[in-house]
């Protein structure tokens, strides 16, 4: 509890001057409720009250517990901007407290949230960006995407954070000058996909291939699974007149996969080939591995967050409500997933529903 008090405690209270319950004791029956599988503000009411003898172990409750309305008010009237500072801050902490380092391959990737949207604009929902550590399994960071436009989304959650140490990762669309130089600028490197909307500079990629020239090559043959064969053929070859002559930051190296693909009992796929441009030299082996852990952002983070979360059937729609309700979803994701038990989300949720000795376990590892 100390922890979350010495992060969320500084967060501005929205609310009128003669709010009766505390701000921080709202926000914390809303975190505990999540990690025990609540979706909604009424949830984290029913799951108050229900709870209100364990939870009165670590707040004094003077008020009792906060109906469903206040706990929507809260929500909706919290500005992300500070409630976003606050997770950052709570999440440096609790990484150190527990020994996770967030560094390594950082993915950049969007999402929508499906369920926020207002009667008639079923085909506009919000638009996030998240940040994930892909080998702490973390999430980082995530920013509105004004406008659903994505690439500025990422631009300004890249303004938030400090990447020393990190190999920042995105598909495609964020392939372009000021999406490189933000990374560069926050002391990280990248390894950016590219593909041929690049125009010329796609073009250049990929006749540096085709020409003769000193590269180094790797090959990996995943062992079949799924009634499937696949094989990958890694390339990688420096190049520091990109930068120059197409005015794309940081560029040393380019990249090239080639996927193949065999289903049992069937004909071979035609061999995708994809290409990527890199800030730092890396061999081809750690390539693969890079651009393999990206796809960690969908797995781990998006895929936990619809299935076990509900986040895209969530209809929060109201204000700041998705928005912060999408943080506090992303804290009790971290939260469960450093706990030591090795079982998997899922189950540490129905657990913690079940069985007050593992929440309140789990409560107390947010030191």
């Amino acid at each position: 509890m100390e922890g979350f008090r010495k992060a969320f405690g500084r967060l501005p209270d929205p609310r009128a001057e003669n709010a009766r319950h505390d701000l921080l004791e709202v926000l914390f029956i809303a975190l505990a409720a999540m990690l025990c599988g609540a979706e909604s503000c009424s949830d984290m009411a029913d799951f108050g009250q229900s709870k209100e003898e364990l939870l009165r172990l670590f707040l004094r409750l003077e008020h009792g517990i906060p109906s469903h309305d206040t706990f929507s008010r809260v929500f909706r009237l919290l500005k992300p901007p500070a409630f976003e500072n606050a997770f950052r801050r709570f999440m440096a902490a609790f990484a150190e407290a527990n020994g996770l380092k967030l560094t390594g391959v950082v993915a950049v990737d969007g999402k929508a949230l499906r369920g926020a949207y207002e009667r008639g604009g079923k085909a506009t929902p919000l638009q996030l960006v998240n940040v994930f550590v892909v080998d702490a399994r973390m999430a980082l960071a995530q920013q509105k995407a004004p406008g659903r436009n994505e690439t500025a989304g990422a631009l300004e959650v890249l303004e938030l954070l400090s990447l020393e140490g990190c190999i920042v990762t995105a598909d495609a669309l964020h392939c372009h000058r000021a999406f490189a130089g933000a990374v560069l600028a926050r002391g990280g490197n990248y390894v950016l996909a590219i593909k041929a909307n690049r125009g010329r500079l796609f073009t250049a990629v990929t006749q540096q291939f085709a020409r003769s020239g000193k590269r180094r090559v790797a090959e990996h043959v995943d062992p079949s699974s799924h009634d499937r064969h696949e094989a990958r053929r890694v390339t990688i070859m420096r190049n520091t007149s990109l930068a120059a002559h197409y005015g794309f930051p940081g560029v040393v190296a380019v990249g090239r996969i080639t996927s193949r693909r065999r289903l049992r009992g069937q004909r071979a796929d035609a061999p995708v080939v994809r290409h990527y441009l890199l800030s730092k030299y890396v061999s081809p082996k750690r390539l693969l591995h890079i651009t393999r852990s990206h796809w960690g952002i969908e797995n781990r983070l998006h895929w936990v967050l619809d299935v076990h979360f509900t986040e895209d059937g969530n209809r929060a729609r109201k204000d700041n409500a998705p928005e912060n309700l999408a943080t506090m979803r992303r804290l009790a994701l971290n939260i469960l997933r450093a706990h030591p038990d090795r079982a998997s989300i899922r189950r540490k949720i129905k657990r913690a529903g079940w069985d007050d000795a593992f929440l309140s376990a789990i409560l107390s590892h947010m030191r």
